[in-house]
């Protein structure tokens, strides 16, 4: 059973220390932001709290199964961490780097999150959504899935580096258990692996091996359901189910809450760059509930 691991998820983030109110003293909000502040509530929660939103639609029976408040920061938290991703002369984010093996990775001593899925599941182009208050910064972006064949390091102001590492499954590098299997393991400042799946698709096969292996390894990692705009409510909230009862069933370091988001719409988007900032940040962790 996945309780104590569960348990052992939460507890890492609860670790986290911080003075109150810190995060949304240190920012002013963005312009973006201030638009979605603007729109109507049922639309900006859509937006902002996709999983919320979500919520609304499902049988009352089947609410407590899904961990939809344990990360729920308020808006001006969610503002506040938009600016960490927005470039500025004071706030540079650029590309750091390429590297197929651990050793020619960037030195770095600033805390480092990565995103890894399967081909095709969305993660270039859900890292340029990330980055879009940066658009100097270039994610390439293909249709040909397997684009992605090293591990590419961006540098996020002062305050942490973002991994986008290749994907798994068809086309993926021949030297991809050698080169990722490394850095999951010993990559001192790792603080987070975001494991995206398809929304549509669901779990596959591949998804589970690479479950495995985090879990294996023992790292705390969150589950990002990508392109929630490409299917219907319905299927979406069926696998949104089927997903959270695997996640609590079949697992002990994967972080409890699902974070829902399309890089299209950017539904969820500002929701996961708040939970990077108070991941690598140690700012407001009042807010894991």
């Amino acid at each position: 059973m996945a309780a104590p691991g569960v348990r052992l998820a939460v507890g890492r983030l609860l670790e986290i220390s911080v003075a109150p109110g810190r995060l949304s003293r240190v920012y002013s909000t963005s312009q973006g932001f201030a638009k979605v502040l603007g729109l109507p509530k049922r639309q900006m929660t859509k937006l902002v709290y996709p999983l919320q939103e979500l919520e609304l639609y499902l049988d009352p029976d089947s609410r407590p199964d899904l961990h939809v408040r344990l990360f729920d920061p308020s808006l001006d938290d969610i503002a506040s961490a938009e600016n960490f991703f927005a470039a500025t002369s004071k706030n540079r984010i650029e590309y750091l780097s390429s590297a197929v093996r651990l050793g020619h990775a960037p030195d770095s001593s600033r805390p480092e999150v990565c995103f890894i899925g399967r081909s095709n599941v969305g993660k270039s182009s859900l890292i340029k959504a990330l980055f879009s208050l940066a658009p100097e910064v270039e994610v390439r972006v293909s249709k040909t899935p397997g684009h992605t064949k090293k591990m590419n390091f961006f540098k996020v102001g002062k305050y942490f580096v973002l991994v986008d590492m290749p994907g798994y499954g068809y086309r993926a590098p021949e030297d991809f258990v050698d080169m990722v299997e490394t850095y999951l393991k010993e990559r001192r400042n790792l603080k987070r692996t975001f494991l995206l799946v398809d929304s549509v698709a669901g779990i596959t096969e591949k998804d589970k091996i690479a479950i495995e292996m985090c879990e294996e390894f023992a790292l705390p990692y969150v589950m990002v359901l990508t392109k929630i705009d490409k299917t219907s409510k319905g299927h979406l909230l069926k696998q949104i189910l089927q997903i959270q009862k695997f996640v609590n069933t079949k697992t002990q370091g994967c972080f409890p809450q699902l974070f829902p988001v399309s890089a299209l719409t950017y539904s969820g988007i500002h929701l996961l760059k708040c939970f990077i900032v108070n991941i690598t940040t140690n700012l407001n962790s009042s807010n894991f509930r």
